[in-house]
């Protein structure tokens, strides 16, 4: 289920960059090209997965990723501010475009991608953590079930906030399995969830970064990396 953003709608949201970089050059519009160059990448990626879904991770985290300073008030878990970040983005998208992917693009791989134990963080840590026998604790198997709970109750309500926060948590321990040499380029392995996962992330970039375009005012946090002119 390959599919990449259309040229139309890059070429959108490239020239909608432009027109707020000639108003002012912003820490927000730093971010968006950087988010706008790596979703670019990842077109030009073709048949090859594994980079096409990296650069599609790295042109997320570019537009998420905000140095929001460390004062009063501020001290909250990353956990936590992703799900603020997703909550935010699904009530300013008031095309409901987010939910219309959620629900009718892509219900199927959502399901299939909820209910793999493999791109689950707690399944392999338990693996990682054997105890003192050598043996595979099931802790882990309660909180996979707990959390299969919790994303049916979502899309029984169509709670497209929740659902897409849970998608993400999964897809964020697919990128850990690429990123951190735990996967073999090309592999036959984790196929399937990497197609899916690109296929989800190709098609939610656009439009999160569209939906931030619209409110620049609300995501306005420096990036953690500045250019820096010497």
């Amino acid at each position: 289920m390959t599919e990449n953003p259309s040229n139309s709608s890059l070429t959108t949201l490239a020239q909608r960059h432009q027109t707020q970089i000639a108003q002012q050059r912003t820490p927000f519009t730093l971010r968006m090209h950087r988010a706008l160059s790596w979703l670019q990448r990842a077109e030009a990626a073709g048949d090859d997965d594994d980079v096409a879904f990296i650069c599609l991770w790295i042109g997320f985290n570019a537009a998420y990723a905000q140095d929001m300073g460390q004062g009063a008030g501020t001290m909250t878990s990353e956990r936590q501010a992703f799900r603020n970040f997703m909550g935010e983005l699904c009530a300013l998208d008031k095309a409901q475009t987010l939910s219309a992917l959620i629900w009718q693009v892509f219900p199927g791989p959502i399901r299939v991608l909820l209910d793999n134990q493999y791109v689950f963080q707690p399944f392999w840590d338990a693996l990682n953590n054997p105890r003192s026998d050598g043996s595979i604790s099931d802790h882990w198997r309660e909180a996979f079930e707990d959390a299969k709970n919790r994303v049916q109750r979502a899309l029984k309500r169509q709670d497209t906030e929740r659902v897409l926060y849970e998608v993400f948590v999964r897809l964020y321990t697919l990128r850990n399995q690429l990123m951190h040499g735990g996967a073999t380029w090309n592999s036959s392995v984790n196929r399937a969830q990497l197609r899916d996962g690109r296929a989800l992330l190709a098609r939610v970039l656009p439009v999160m970064l569209g939906v931030m375009m619209d409110n620049p005012a609300r995501f306005e946090g420096r990036p953690f990396y500045p250019v820096v002119q010497e």
